[in-house]
């Protein structure tokens, strides 16, 4: 065997495991078509939201829950998070729960501080 012909051959081994690493990655086209088709839909559904006039809690809980599935869908897939490790998934989303129950902790607590201001000897 020659040179050349071993350093061929070593480079279509790389090129091969090259080719099989990447194509390991790629992802029908089916599932981005599909996910664009949901994001449509949640969209549609925000813009109904509106368009019944829904009012309150309701409205605002509809928009959050269309918003957060978007944003999932978005992340999960157009982002690669679904193929990521699950200790850079946890490092991703546990700082963002975390800021939710925060968030939510403080609107339960927003009355009993509005009302401490209002009335002071309460």
């Amino acid at each position: 065997m020659t040179h050349a012909a071993a350093h061929a051959g070593t480079t279509g081994e790389t090129t091969t495991h090259a080719t099989t690493t990447h194509e390991g990655t790629q992802h029908p086209i089916r599932l981005y078509l599909v996910v664009w088709g949901w994001l449509f839909v949640l969209s549609t559904c925000s813009y109904l939201v509106d368009y019944f006039h829904l009012q309150g809690h309701l409205r605002y809980s509809l928009i959050l829950l269309f918003m957060v599935l978007k944003a999932g869908l978005i992340v999960a897939v157009f982002m690669h998070m679904a193929w990521e490790r699950l200790a850079l998934v946890y490092a991703i989303l546990l700082p963002v729960g975390a800021v939710l129950v925060f968030v939510a902790i403080m609107v339960l607590e927003s009355d009993y501080t509005l009302m401490t201001r209002i009335h002071p000897g309460l």
